[in-house]
């Protein structure tokens, strides 16, 4: 094995010298950065694929970083390019949220989700905090009126998963240029009615899943869709499937069993579609559990 690179580093004028970004190789050659407190690596998956890990305050020489050290997963990378400009990224976030100025502060506030353990203060009024299991957003009544209607909760809290967006749109100017990003995709995924009623557009598809779903829902109301599958023991090289029109459940549904080559079986964004002129109808011996002895 070849010996790692060296590390580089990058230093920015004083102006914005924080955070400094590393680039450099780990002791197994994978390629890893360093921004502030946080690392990160690009890590190979399957069929040559590879995703963005995460790590924190790992104490080492980059040299003898190990993949082990590495715990988060941040979504996948096409390639080096897009690694480096995932970390470029990271450091602006890091820049402009130090800029933000965020006060944190001990809480024991009771939310939603249990009682808080520690706050941070965007701004009077608008206070994100957490819960041993989860936690978000709260606004003071003041602060609650500025949402739109349409996305307004009545107490004022919003969950970290996606409420914390409505939060984001709302209060722009508290949030990082990524922070905003995310939120303007988590808006149009989650609540694409009230986005096109904001800002006065029409998302087109591919722009939000919500309104994806809706379509492929409607296209596909009375096709076959897939609600459970298993890979077939009784038939190799094939999955057994359930499906039901509109992959609709509940009591009184039509249910049917069909087989498809494992090479084909995808779940896809919203579900798998039968063809019913290739996937043949099953009525044999089955490997779901709590199929095995009903009638075909």
């Amino acid at each position: 094995m070849s010996a790692p690179a060296p590390s580089t580093t990058m230093v920015a004028e004083s102006a914005i010298a924080f955070p400094q970004i590393e680039f450099g190789r780990a002791a197994d050659g994978i390629l890893v950065a360093r921004v502030a407190d946080t690392a990160f690596a690009m890590l190979p998956a399957r069929d040559g694929r590879h995703y963005l890990a995460t790590g924190w305050r790992i104490g080492r020489p980059m040299a003898e970083w190990k993949r082990s050290d590495f715990y988060g997963h941040a979504g996948e990378l096409a390639d080096e390019a897009a690694f480096r400009a995932k970390i470029s990224e990271n450091a602006e976030h890091q820049r402009e949220k130090r800029a933000l100025c965020r006060r944190e502060i001990s809480s024991t506030a009771s939310t939603p989700w249990g009682r808080s353990q520690h706050a941070t203060v965007y701004a009077e009024g608008v206070v994100c905090r957490s819960t041993a299991g989860h936690g978000g957003f709260h606004l003071a009544a003041a602060r609650n009126r500025s949402v739109h209607s349409m996305l307004r909760a009545r107490r004022g809290w919003y969950e970290e998963d996606e409420g914390w967006a409505i939060v984001a749109i709302t209060f722009p100017h508290l949030f990082t240029s990524y922070e905003r990003r995310c939120a303007e995709r988590t808006i149009k995924d989650s609540w694409p009615d009230a986005w096109e009623a904001i800002f006065g557009t029409v998302l087109q598809p591919g722009e939000s899943r919500e309104k994806d779903r809706r379509a492929f829902e409607q296209e596909h109301a009375n096709d076959w869709i897939v609600v459970s599958a298993i890979t077939s023991d009784q038939r190799p090289g094939f999955v057994e499937v359930i499906a039901t029109p509109g992959s609709r459940r509940g009591a009184g549904t039509e249910e049917r069993r069909f087989l498809v080559p494992s090479d084909e079986y995808g779940i896809g964004r919203f579900g798998f579609v039968v063809d019913e002129t290739r996937h043949a109808v099953y009525s044999g011996p089955s490997s779901f559990i709590a199929w095995q002895g009903r009638t075909p």
